[in-house]
């Protein structure tokens, strides 16, 4: 539609300026037929050959006014009519030409009238020579010739641009209906890729990244939802588990011990909702307010208030100052200290320390450590590892999850690099004071 719109108004320009350059032509053509009309009948006054009546039929007429001012020869169609013209040509000048509209001898119509001098000698005789003036069209032949070229051009633009589009969009339809047949539970279908490398093929390229990524994020969040219902439904069994055997012989039922391991159960279920919870709102991307926070004096603070289940060495450098929110960069040292705890033998070991803009912040046991084939597999949830690092020693699969997405968040890392022994878990956070 577009295009045959601007086809219309290029052809109407260059209709236009046809039509200009054609009537200009044509104009001085008909100028020059007129003027070549008097000068033959200036030849007949000069050889004394004027005839009243003047057959010329290649002008609309011929008048020829003596020096007194009368019309002495007349052309046949215009024979009685008064005279065509007055004004006369300059003193500098033999001829003159104008175009007169309601002249007296042609009211009804525009014609090009011309003004010849013919000196003789008892006066100067004038010869007036008209013709009809070229209409705007030039000729009705001429203005349908425009007018069928142009339409034909219009015609052929919108047919071409309609199988040029068309043939482009149709891969774009076919990514279309590819999309809209793929839903939530059928993601391991992928969009037509075209052949030529243009930018519909990089759309499809992106479509099908884009659809990779998703699937992926679906299969995660499906491993995650089982895991998760199946580490709510363990604690809910235990506590079932417990009561049921008090009550089938409360009697001789030990309501204490029974007691102590429901709130064992609570705990870890506690626990678990309440990673879920900051899981949920680390995935959701919530805002977290910032701040500037002493990593040191973060960490100072949060090995002061921790009971301690095994020794812990400090090696703390001060003055390291990052932009972030205190409250979650607190809940990623705890996590890594409770991992810490889980698995050493004896010594936890933090040190915080200056590596050029980064701060650093390494929490170390002395534990069986991590095969570094498993390092970047312990970060993901509900991970089990081998018995002597599994969540069941205590932990609910996630805080290591959640440590490394709130690092991140704070466009730092987290990862566990080599140590003599046991694991070395390595946060480097960007300094506001590089």
């Amino acid at each position: 539609m577009i295009a045959s719109a601007v086809m219309l108004l290029v052809c109407a320009a260059a209709g236009a300026f046809v039509l200009l350059s054609v009537r200009g032509t044509a104009e001085k053509y008909k100028t020059e037929e007129v003027v070549t009309a008097a000068i033959r009948v200036s030849y007949l006054i000069k050889r004394e050959r004027l005839p009243p009546v003047i057959l010329d039929e290649d002008v609309a007429g011929v008048q020829v006014v003596n020096p007194t001012g009368q019309i002495v020869s007349t052309s046949h169609d215009i024979a009685g009519r008064p005279r065509m013209a007055a004004f006369r040509p300059s003193e500098s000048s033999a001829q003159d030409a104008k175009v007169l509209c309601r002249s007296p001898a042609y009211p009804d119509q525009c014609v090009i009238i011309v003004a010849l001098r013919v000196p003789q000698p008892d006066g100067a005789w004038l010869v007036y020579s008209a013709g009809t003036e070229v209409p705007w069209y030039v000729s009705s032949e001429l203005l349908l010739a425009l007018i069928g070229s142009s339409l034909l051009l219009i015609a052929l633009t919108a047919f071409g641009t309609y199988q040029t589009v068309g043939k482009a969009l149709s891969p774009v339809e076919a990514i279309a209906d590819k999309l809209a047949v793929i839903t939530t539970t059928d993601l391991g279908q992928r969009v037509p890729v075209p052949r030529f490398r243009d930018e519909i093929r990089r759309l499809a390229e992106t479509a099908n990244q884009t659809l990779d990524r998703a699937e992926l994020a679906v299969e995660q969040q499906r491993r995650f939802a089982s895991d998760a219902s199946h580490d709510l439904r363990s604690p809910l069994t235990a506590m079932r588990t417990e009561i049921e055997e008090a009550m089938l012989h409360p009697e001789i039922a030990d309501w204490n011990a029974t007691g102590e391991a429901l709130l064992d159960s609570l705990d870890r279920l506690q626990a678990l909702v309440t990673d879920l919870l900051q899981i949920a709102r680390l995935d959701a991307g919530a805002p977290h307010k910032l701040d500037n926070v002493d990593l040191s004096d973060l960490a100072t603070r949060e090995l002061d208030r921790r009971q301690r289940k095994v020794d812990v060495a400090r090696d703390l450098e001060p003055g390291m100052i990052i932009i972030g929110d205190r409250l979650r960069l607190a809940r990623l040292l705890n996590n890594l200290l409770d991992n810490a705890e889980r698995h050493a033998t004896s010594l936890i070991t933090v040190r915080a320390c200056r590596d050029k803009d980064f701060g650093v912040l390494e929490v170390v046991d002395d534990g069986a450590g991590i095969p570094p084939g498993q390092r970047d597999v312990v970060f993901e949830r509900f991970t089990r590892l081998d018995a002597a690092r599994s969540k069941d020693a205590g932990g609910t699969g996630l805080g290591l999850s959640i440590a490394r997405q709130i690092a991140e968040s704070h466009k730092g890392t987290l990862t566990i690099e080599d140590s003599p022994v046991g694991a070395r878990f390595v946060l480097r956070l960007p300094l506001a004071n590089p």
